[in-house]
């Protein structure tokens, strides 16, 4: 690997470098699956019944997963193989953690996903108490599909902190450009073969293409897995622990994202799907900005950190900080003026017609206005993360989702999923206000 390629892989800037490049090459493809979903399928009763299916997924993925190697794994990981300058003994520390993890999280998720399937007709209804009919049957039968990724999620997710502690980017980077590879597969082929349940299994395929592509890249680093259930150890002791406060954060956004969905699915047919659209446009920067310099600058917090460098830890801060508005302040204004033209051009075709363009033109206006708060959201929360503090952004977190709850319910009734968008930009924005003080 030339000297410049290997800058690439293993530096902040290098790293933000390839992850915004990767972010970028995902996100032009999930526009590609968003042109798709909205020309083919069109905001419907498909369309809804396919957003909502995510939900019970996605509540299981966040709680028992993201919340561990968002915030937990990493920085006790990086502890574990710095500790003695990465000498055998501590490696071998190190991938004795991510087996007992990697053992824990696959028992823990087959259990649930079984559970799930099997209880999915009971769950999927409170998720949208406006769904009925065959309406309502499309999501259940969704929902236990898109349950089968969830394992896979959780191994490649894993793996994906492995790779961004030891600043490994391009694996890890290019992951998420698989997934949507997958999900373009089922929209595609899969949907004009067997229907809306191919919207499904493309979630599925895609969740495999996400692991496979890492699995190579661990390897190399020297990993081996073991089946080794330990939980008393001391480092997954201690993942736990700094894992209870983001996973009840993360737990309250979950429940903030649900009741969303369940006003969404009171209002008129397609709320669901136009607001969900108008989220992932305005994500695009979110992406390409926000989270992906924020995934670079992580384990490099966390060793300043670590090595009690608070000096150095305030400058990276600073810049990263200065970076993300640079960008994220002209592509708000860019969206603020052009939304009409950017949701047609996009999403414009097929069965999404001029009142779908309207209405997610509309929404995405709202979400703009945070768009800057949104992008840094990521990288003042891992700031704390670094510190091994999981307990103050996420205390933050659950007064922002609580304001966007009561936002979203006096709000969406009176201007319909503009409500929804105008309350989160609003959350948002406080969020962020509190976490920099």
């Amino acid at each position: 690997m030339s000297s410049f390629l290997r800058k690439l892989e293993t530096t902040v800037t290098g790293g933000a470098i390839l992850i915004g490049i990767a972010s970028l090459c995902s996100r032009l493809l999930g526009l590609v699956r968003d042109r798709l979903l909205s020309s083919q399928i069109g905001p419907g009763d498909i369309l809804d019944s396919y957003y909502v299916a995510f939900r019970l997924p996605d509540f299981i993925f966040n709680i028992l997963i993201l919340g561990a190697v968002s915030s937990a794994f990493i920085p006790v990981f990086i502890e574990l193989w710095h500790k003695q300058d990465s000498s055998s003994k501590d490696q071998k520390d190190a991938w004795n953690l991510v087996n007992n993890l990697l053992s824990i999280f696959v028992v823990s998720l087959s259990v649930l996903a079984a559970l799930g399937i099997v209880f999915a007709g009971n769950i999927v209804p409170i998720f949208a108490p406006g769904f009925h009919g065959e309406k309502l049957m499309m999501s259940i039968t969704m929902t236990r599909i898109m349950l089968l990724s969830i394992m896979l999620f959780g191994i490649s997710n894993v793996l994906s902190s492995i790779l961004n502690s030891l600043k490994r980017f391009f694996a890890f980077a290019f992951a998420p450009v698989f997934y949507n590879i997958g999900i373009i597969i089922g929209i595609s082929m899969l949907y004009p073969r067997i229907g809306y349940v191919g919207l499904a299994w493309g979630i599925v395929i895609g969740a495999l293409l996400h692991l496979l592509l890492q699995l190579p890249a661990v390897y190399r680093l020297g990993y081996r897995f073991r089946l080794q259930l330990q939980p008393r150890q001391h480092s997954v002791r201690n993942v736990f622990r700094l894992m209870v406060p983001r996973t009840v954060g993360l737990g309250a956004i979950q429940i903030d994202q649900t009741v969303s969905t369940m006003i969404a699915s009171t209002l008129a047919v397609g709320s669901v799907s136009i607001f969900s659209l108008a989220n992932n446009l305005a994500n695009v920067p979110i992406s390409l900005f926000g989270i992906s310099l924020a995934i670079a600058s992580f384990p490099v917090f966390s060793e300043m950190l670590a090595a009690q460098q608070i000096g150095k830890f305030a400058l990276e801060f600073s810049k990263v900080f200065r970076r993300i508005l640079f960008f994220t302040i002209p592509v708000t204004v860019l969206f603020l003026l052009l939304r009409a033209h950017i949701v047609r051009l996009i999403l414009g075709s097929g069965k999404f017609g001029w009142d779908d363009t309207i209405l997610t033109a509309q929404s995405l206006g709202f979400l703009s206005l945070s768009l800057f708060a949104q992008s840094l959201i990521p990288m003042l929360a891992r700031s704390f993360y670094a510190l091994q503090d999981t307990k103050t952004p996420v205390t933050i977190s659950v007064l922002a989702v609580v304001m966007n709850i009561i936002g979203g319910l006096l709000l969406g009734p009176i201007l319909g999923v503009q409500g929804l968008a105008l309350s989160f930009s609003s959350a948002s924005t406080v969020q962020r206000f509190l976490l920099l003080l």
